[in-house]
Formats: structure tokens, C-alpha cells, sequence
């Protein structure tokens, strides 16, 4: 069998060692993604992690869909320390939805961000990653706190707000 040679250094850099070996050991430790539901309610969060990835790919093909990702660390109560997890999904494809999609990530990062309206707006993909890359550079490393609301939509879908920054 011939040796190939594939270059990995593109999934490198789409990798951040040093958080992903802190998510391997905190998966470790909390029994490896075994978590539990956690239900509608008020937590007090912060963001662990917030980027703009992509969906799964699914075996027909289907998926893979822009995503903007937010992990919510619990900080008090019952289930301190475990995780939140938005996935909001932006599928470009889809006209009737990709509008309604990106207004409720656009909400959420303004939210999040503590912004005004014109200082989180969708001017394409690489100019939004740029942006959820910013806010979460300075909400991580300044620490925020949030108030956040899980609750489920009139159609049984999660939804997820801020209803207070903290101090």
C-alpha cells in the first residue's frame, strides 16, 4: 500500500488546542458528555466559547449550514459548571428563513454584546465571523455575567435570552 500524504494543517488552524484540551478534560471530568437537560429557566451564565462554525454535515449531504455557536457556562445553583448550548443556524439558501435566522442571532449578539442596533448588523460571512470574533474576545477575557432565559418558543423550539448584564 502507497503511503499518501494529506495536509492537516488546515484543520490546524481551525482548531484551538488549548480550548480544545480544556473541553476534552471537562468532558472527562462531567463523564464524558453525559450531561444532563437542563430546563427552562434563569441562570446566571458567562460564554465559554462563541464563534461562527458550521452545522453537521448529514449523510445525504444535507447540513453544514453557517452557525453561529455559543457555549454558556452555569455559574450558580443546580447545575452549576454544566453547559447551554445555542446553535443558531443561518441557512443563505433558504430566503424565508435566513432573514428571520440572522435577526435572532443579531438579537442575541446584541444581547450579548450590550450594543446598539447598528453595531451588530450581517454584511456577509467573513465580515460576521470578524464581528462574533471581537464580541467574544471581549466579553470572554473581560468576564461578563448574564441573566439568561431558557425558554421555548409557541412551537416548542429552545430560545434563549438575555434578560440582564451583570456587573
Amino acid at each position: 500500500m502507497s503511503e499518501q500524504t494529506f495536509d492537516w494543517s488546515k484543520f490546524d488552524k481551525q482548531v484551538d488546542l488549548d480550548a480544545l484540551k480544556d473541553d476534552v478534560k471537562a468532558a472527562e471530568e462531567n463523564g464524558g458528555g453525559d450531561y444532563p437537560e437542563i430546563p427552562e429557566g434563569k441562570y446566571e451564565v458567562k460564554i465559554k466559547n462563541m464563534e461562527l462554525g458550521q452545522s453537521k454535515v448529514k449523510d445525504d449531504g444535507s447540513g453544514g449550514d453557517p452557525m453561529l455557536k455559543i457555549q454558556f457556562e452555569i455559574l450558580a445553583g443546580e447545575f452549576k459548571g454544566q453547559l447551554i448550548f445555542y446553535n443558531g443556524v443561518m441557512q443563505p439558501w433558504n430566503e424565508k428563513a435566513f432573514g428571520f435566522q440572522t435577526h435572532n442571532n443579531n438579537e442575541l449578539l446584541r444581547s450579548i454584546w450590550d450594543a446598539d442596533h447598528d453595531e451588530v448588523v450581517f454584511d456577509g460571512f467573513g465580515d460576521y465571523n470578524d464581528l462574533v470574533l471581537d464580541i467574544a474576545e471581549e466579553v470572554i477575557e473581560d468576564d461578563w455575567n448574564y441573566v439568561l432565559d431558557k425558554s421555548k418558543t409557541n412551537k416548542g423550539y429552545d430560545k434563549y435570552e438575555i434578560v440582564e448584564v451583570l456587573d
